[in-house]
């Protein structure tokens, strides 16, 4: 009896570790937006072009982008697949790691020649970055 749990044991973690996947994407651009004093939204930044990698490690639940100051999230929960006509996006709700919650969407844009976004959203600033996959 006990072979035949500790087999099942290491079958549930062999088969739970299949289903993990990581996505590399390099990024093109970066812009912020922001948050005035009065809570009104700015203007966005003009695009700075960044090459930087972004990891999407689904096992880990962890996101990070490999910027000068390294951003590290992980993920809390993961947020069902939205899907309309123009979009499809998959969010994560993360924290940083300060412990500042954020959500982190990844955009595919249909009409735009399947381009993608990862958008940063802490509520007060949003940060775009042009990604592309590696």
């Amino acid at each position: 009896m006990f072979k035949v749990i500790c087999l099942l044991f290491f079958f549930t973690i062999a088969t739970h570790k299949s289903f993990g996947q990581s996505y590399k994407f390099t990024t093109s651009g970066v812009s912020v937006l922001e948050k005035n004093e009065r809570g009104k939204w700015g203007e966005w930044s003009n695009l700075e072009l960044v090459n930087l990698v972004v990891n999407l490690d689904t096992t880990k639940k962890r996101i990070v982008v490999y910027s000068r100051i390294i951003q590290v999230y992980d993920i809390v929960t993961f947020v069902p697949v939205e899907e309309n006509a123009t979009d499809i996006v998959y969010s994560f709700v993360c924290r940083n790691i300060d412990g500042e919650e954020c959500t982190l969407s990844i955009i595919t844009r249909k009409n735009q020649d399947n381009r993608k976004q990862l958008y940063i959203n802490y509520g007060d600033r949003i940060i775009l970055y042009n990604i592309f996959n590696a």
